[in-house]
C-alpha cells in the first residue's frame, strides 16, 4: 500500500513523541496539510494508512521550535511565502483554535502565534535555509531544500548550529570570509551560549523579569513586616498618594495616629478638589485579619459618615472577612500582602529602577518604497 502524497507522513521513530507534543513528526509530503480534527489525526504510520486518536488536539501554541520544520516544509516549493500566509498555514497545521490564535504574548503587543512564527523564520534565515525577498517574504534557499532532501525528525536550535552562519549568529561573531568572498563553513568561535529550548527572546525577557518581580516582592514584604507600626501607616498614606489620591498636595494625605478611633489610621482625599474622602487602616500583622476587624472598622467609618474606606495588612484576609465586605453598604476594599507589595512596585513606592532594558525592532514603515 503506497502512502497518498496528500497526506502527512509519520516518522515511525518519532510517533510517540510527536503524540506527546500534540502534532505529526515527519516530512510534507504533498500539496495539502494533513486532515485534522480537534481531537483527531490521519496520517501514515511506516507503510500503513492510520487513523490517529488523539494526536492532534487543540492545545496551547506550540514552542518556537515546533515551528521550525514545518515553516521550512511550507516552502519547499521554491515559491515565494508572505508572512502572513506562513502564519495561517502554521495555525492550520497545528489546528489552533480562536483562543490559541487570539493568545498575546505577556507585553500583549503580538499574538504568541505571530512572535513564535516569526522567530523560527528568523533563526532559519540566519541558519541559511531561507532567505528574504522582500519586506514580510521569503523563499526557501538551496541550503534549505538540501535539509528536506533528506529531512531529519524535527529542527530546532541544536540542529541549527551545524551551520556556521547560525553559530556565529548565536556567539554574536560573523565568520571570516574567504579569498573567493564566502564564508568559510567551519571556523573557530568561542563559547556558543545555546538558546533556550523552548521559548523565543522575548519569552525569556519575560520569564526573566516575572522572577525578578516575585524575588523583589518578597524582599519588599519582609521589609514592610520589620518596620514600625508607625512607618507602615505612613507607607499606607504614601501608596494612595502615588496611586493618584489627593492630588498634588502633600495634606491631602494624612496619618491620625489616634488611640479610640475604631482602627482609623489615616484620611486621604479622593480627588483634588477634596470633595470626599477614603479613611483607611493600617494591620501589619503576621496573622490574618478576620472579620470582627473589619466590622470595627465598618462601624468606625459609619461614625465618621464615611462610605468608603481601605484596609491594607501586611498578611491576608481571612475568607469570611472578605464575605462581609461584600454584603455591606459601606465600600471597603481589602488589600493584603501580596497585592500590597505589587501596588508598592507598580507605583514605585519603597522601590527604586535599577537598571532599564530596550528592545527595538526594524521599523518596517521606515523602509517603506526603499
Amino acid at each position: 500500500m503506497q502512502a497518498n502524497p496528500d497526506y502527512w507522513q509519520v516518522n515511525p521513530a518519532s510517533t510517540v513523541q510527536a503524540a506527546n507534543r500534540g502534532h505529526y513528526a515527519g516530512i510534507w509530503c504533498g500539496r495539502k496539510w494533513p486532515q485534522t480534527r480537534s481531537n483527531h489525526g490521519i496520517g501514515w504510520i511506516g507503510d500503513r494508512f492510520a487513523h490517529i486518536s488523539g494526536i492532534v488536539s487543540h492545545m496551547a501554541v506550540p514552542k518556537y521550535q515546533a515551528f521550525l520544520l514545518p515553516v521550512l516544509q511550507f516552502a519547499v516549493d521554491g515559491d515565494e511565502r508572505s508572512n502572513r500566509d506562513t502564519i495561517e498555514a502554521m495555525a492550520e497545521r497545528f489546528a489552533m483554535s480562536a483562543d490559541e490564535r487570539a493568545e498575546r504574548i505577556p507585553s500583549g503587543r503580538q499574538s504568541t502565534l505571530d512572535n513564535r512564527v516569526s522567530w523560527a523564520q528568523t533563526y532559519l534565515r540566519q541558519a541559511g535555509l531561507i532567505e528574504s525577498t522582500r519586506r514580510a517574504h521569503f523563499r526557501i534557499t538551496g541550503a534549505g531544500k538540501a535539509v528536506l532532501a533528506n529531512p531529519p525528525a524535527h529542527i530546532d536550535a541544536s540542529f541549527l548550529l551545524r551551520f556556521s552562519a547560525f553559530a556565529a549568529f548565536k556567539s554574536r561573531v560573523t565568520p571570516p570570509p574567504t579569498s573567493d568572498g564566502a564564508t568559510t563553513p567551519t571556523v573557530s568561535l568561542p563559547t556558543i551560549v545555546l538558546p533556550v529550548a523552548t521559548q523565543t527572546p522575548e519569552e525569556v525577557i519575560a520569564d526573566a523579569c516575572r522572577d525578578l518581580r516575585t524575588h523583589l516582592a518578597t524582599e519588599l514584604l519582609e521589609h514592610v513586616m520589620q518596620c514600625s507600626p508607625a512607618f507602615f501607616e505612613r507607607l499606607v498614606v504614601d501608596l494612595l498618594r502615588a496611586m493618584g489620591y489627593g492630588g498634588a498636595s502633600t495634606s491631602a494625605g494624612r496619618v491620625t495616629g489616634r488611640s479610640g478611633d475604631g482602627g482609623i489610621d489615616g484620611i486621604i482625599t479622593e480627588d483634588k478638589l477634596g470633595l470626599d474622602a477614603v479613611y483607611l487602616q493600617a494591620k501589619r500583622w503576621s496573622g490574618n485579619v478576620g472579620r470582627p476587624t473589619v466590622q470595627e472598622f465598618a462601624g468606625a467609618m459609619q461614625g465618621h459618615k464615611a462610605d468608603k474606606g481601605v484596609i491594607i495588612t501586611t498578611s491576608e484576609f481571612t475568607a469570611d472577612a472578605r464575605d462581609y465586605v461584600r454584603t455591606i453598604s459601606t465600600r471597603i476594599i481589602l488589600i493584603g500582602g501580596r497585592q500590597l507589595v505589587d501596588l508598592m512596585i507598580d507605583h514605585d513606592v519603597g522601590v527604586r529602577i535599577v537598571e532599564t532594558h530596550v528592545v527595538r525592532r526594524v521599523d518596517g514603515d521606515y523602509f517603506e518604497g526603499s
